[in-house]
């Protein structure tokens, strides 16, 4: 079957955008086809800095033919109604029509045959849509083509566009159209230095060879593959290592399409400066590479670039230029480095009172105020030394007014480190002002340091009571304030650190410290209150940004979301999301690391016989109650009377059930939660027996109410581990 080859040839596409773009090509232009019937049997896109590519191999020469069946008016139906089915089915008369019997009456049937169209034609009718409707992130129109003003938006000024369609056996034909004066052809360009000329090609397989030739490397990754191969064996010949960076070689290599790699080198002076600074100075300004020495792990003053022309020089005036910017770029960061040395972090601090964090929740300052206090807070249940703690906390933030963090956001918190450091701070503290931002993602590891655990908590839960307290939660697919991230790293620190923290009293200093900004009261008095909001005294009602009568709802919001993401955690390492469910529903549960001990526990038992046939069981209790609490307008609390026990079965769930619950209770206050599903396994046989002699309606209504209450005791059982009724079949 035919391959169509496309190109789209432009000036210099930006190098962010590129990746998306070839998806983009690809999807539209493949759902098209599918949606006109073409069904293909592969597609790859490519991109350079100047074009777009791409290949579908195996679209069908022709679309199927098309026959549907229409269904019209009724049989002696009015004129106009069967004048406009007529018209719809393009039939002539309804003599063409066939009438379909139907328990509503007798209906005319039109069959429409609609003949497939050339593959071609349809190429060209879709194709020019797909490019003047291109989801570029931003676009650009630019001046008069042919004596033409131009109207189509593209991101560069587009120039060639080449798409031909046919068999490999055989000479393609053009898909021919045009878009604002373009028209397609075969003609393609080579690299803009190396080899200016036209190129013609015919398929995709010759269109690669030739760019090869005209020094294009079409596909990005192999342009990947070319630098960081080049760069790693010119830093090995130098008795270096390149310091390898995915998101820099991405980028580099959609700045090039013919890579030609090289070293320059700068003063060894410029390496007092610490060695993120430079990485971040090269990088940033001169998109080059770093490498370090392998005997000491120490950056080297040399760094790799990635030309994109053969120097007729060996790359010398190249690499003569870099050098130049790169100098003047470190003389700035080095600069910037020592200027900061000269001020303390803690001399930085007051400038924060001038500094908004949120317009309702105060200014920088009385955040860090709330974050050393919270850190205080949560030192003793982490481990950490109370007094470094707050010394971190009050530290933490300092260096976002220093030159370099301005210059490069990137290293901030590191620099803290650093600047804490060279003044003489505890390592533990220098270390909390970097590890306290973490983890900033999935991929980014935890604090181990307790004095970071205990300030890296206290910031994340600042802010998600915070903006929960003023409402401005995560919405859909919307978090400006990253308060999912915040959530999930606080729930990745306590796991992965198995600390025993309750976060329940947590926020609810954390609520006291934003109360405390708009009262005269201590902070120990609005705690006192928070953990027992009733009676309110009059500081409490409306105080700061938080109002008395939401503290109860707030931290039970706060909990639910915490078990979203907890959910979104587990099931990603493999666990079940409605476990997390059956247990958050027991209430009070905030002990994130048991929760998860719990989950585990449950998970293991309803994979065996005895966990899936009791939830079976459960789940049939729960059943027959709330069918039977909906009948009677009522509930079946209470315990059942053994007098009026007339089965075997009935006394044997009754003596069962008081044994489990009281095993199983005291199993889960050891936190010994494979006992307490051991526990319960020894429901299973009674249960089973129970339904499979007992009628639980039982005429008697003394009896039956009975009945129903030992189906709650049931039900009342199995909640000393979990919810059974919110797990899944």
């Amino acid at each position: 079957m035919p391959d169509l080859l496309l190109e789209l040839f432009s000036e210099e596409i930006p190098a962010r955008m590129q990746a998306k773009a070839a998806d983009d090509l690809r999807r539209m232009v493949t759902d098209k086809l599918v949606a006109e019937g073409l069904v293909y049997e592969g597609a790859k896109a490519f991109a350079t800095p100047r074009r777009l590519a791409l290949t579908v191999h195996g679209i069908p020469a022709r679309q199927p033919d098309l026959k549907t069946e229409r269904r019209g008016p009724k049989v002696g139906a009015p004129d106009a109604a069967v004048q406009g089915f007529l018209k719809a089915t393009g039939l002539k008369s309804l003599e063409e029509a066939k009438i379909q019997r139907d328990p509503k009456g007798d209906f005319y049937i039109g069959l429409i045959e609609k003949p497939g169209r050339d593959a071609i034609d349809v190429l060209a009718e879709i194709l020019p849509v797909i490019i003047r409707t291109f989801p570029w992130p931003k676009s650009m129109r630019w001046g008069a083509r042919s004596g033409k003003p131009g109207s189509l938006s593209w991101v560069r000024p587009l120039h060639a566009i080449t798409a031909t369609f046919g068999l490999e056996t055989e000479e393609p034909d053009i898909v021919k159209f045009e878009v604002d004066g373009i028209e397609t052809g075969q003609t393609t360009y080579g690299h803009r230095f190396l080899a200016p000329a036209a190129i013609n090609v015919r398929r995709f397989e010759d269109y690669e060879a030739k760019l090869l030739a005209g020094k294009v490397v079409l596909d990005p990754e192999r342009r990947k593959d070319a630098i960081l191969t080049d760069a790693k064996q010119l830093a090995f010949a130098q008795g270096f290592e390149l310091v390898e960076d995915q998101n820099l070689l991405d980028e580099v290599a959609g700045l090039v399409e013919w890579p030609v790699v090289l070293m320059g080198s700068f003063e060894p002076e410029f390496l007092a400066t610490p060695g993120e600074v430079i990485r971040a100075t090269i990088r940033n300004n001169q998109k080059c590479f770093v490498v370090s020495d392998p005997k000491t792990g120490k950056l080297a003053n040399k760094f790799i670039l990635v030309a994109n022309i053969e120097a007729t020089d060996g790359g010398k005036t190249i690499i003569a230029g870099n050098e130049r910017v790169i100098r003047a770029r470190l003389s700035d960061a080095k600069f910037f480095y020592e200027t900061d040395l000269k001020t303390k972090l803690e001399g930085r601090l007051p400038k924060f009172e001038q500094i908004v964090f949120h317009e309702k929740l105060g200014t920088q300052a009385t955040r860090i105020k709330r974050i050393e206090r919270l850190a205080a807070e949560i030192a003793p249940l982490v481990g950490a030394d109370v007094a470094k703690a707050t010394r971190a906390a009050h530290l933490a933030k300092a260096d976002l007014l220093t030159e370099v963090v301005g210059e490069f956001p990137e290293v901030q918190g590191l620099m803290g480190k650093y600047y804490a450091l060279a003044q003489g701070e505890d390592a533990s503290v220098a270390a909390a002002c970097e590890e306290h931002y973490k983890p900033q993602g999935p991929a980014d590891r935890v604090p181990t340091d307790p004095v970071s655990v205990a300030v890296a908590l206290a910031d994340k839960i600042d802010t998600l009571v915070g903006f929960w307290a003023i409402d401005e939660k995560p919405t859909g697919s919307k978090d400006p304030y990253a308060l999912r991230r915040a959530a999930l790293g606080v729930i990745r620190i306590v796991l992965e650190q198995s600390d025993r923290i309750s976060l329940t009293p947590i926020f609810q200093a954390a609520i006291a410290l934003h109360i405390m900004r708009g009262s005269d009261a201590t902070f120990e008095d609005i705690v006192r209150v928070v953990r027992n909001p009733t009676p309110n005294p009059t500081f409490l009602r409306k105080s700061g940004s938080i109002a008395a009568d939401n503290l109860v709802s707030l931290i039970g919001d706060l909990l639910a979301f915490f078990a979203d993401r907890l959910k979104v955690q587990l099931r990603e390492q493999g666990a079940r999301h409605d476990l997390v469910d059956a247990v958050f529903a027991l209430g009070g549960q905030d002990d994130l690391l048991m929760i998860v001990r719990r989950v585990e526990a449950l998970g293991k038992f309803l994979d065996s016989d005895d966990g899936k046939n009791l939830l079976a069981g459960t789940k049939r209790a729960s059943n027959i109650l709330s069918i039977e609490e909906k009948k009677d307008k009522r509930t079946f609390d209470g315990a059942p009377d053994a007098a009026l026990y007339s089965l075997a079965e009935e006394k044997a769930l009754a003596k069962a059930i008081g044994e489990v619950k009281a095993e199983a209770s005291a199993a889960v206050a050891k936190e010994d939660f494979a006992a307490a599903m051991s526990a319960m396994a020894k429901l299973r046989p009674p249960v089973d027996a129970f339904f499979d002699k007992v009628r639980v309606n039982d005429d008697d209504p003394k009896v039956r109410e009975n009945r129903l209450k030992l189906l709650n005791e049931i039900r009342s059982a199995t909640r000393a581990v979990a919810d059974f009724s919110k797990i899944q079949d």
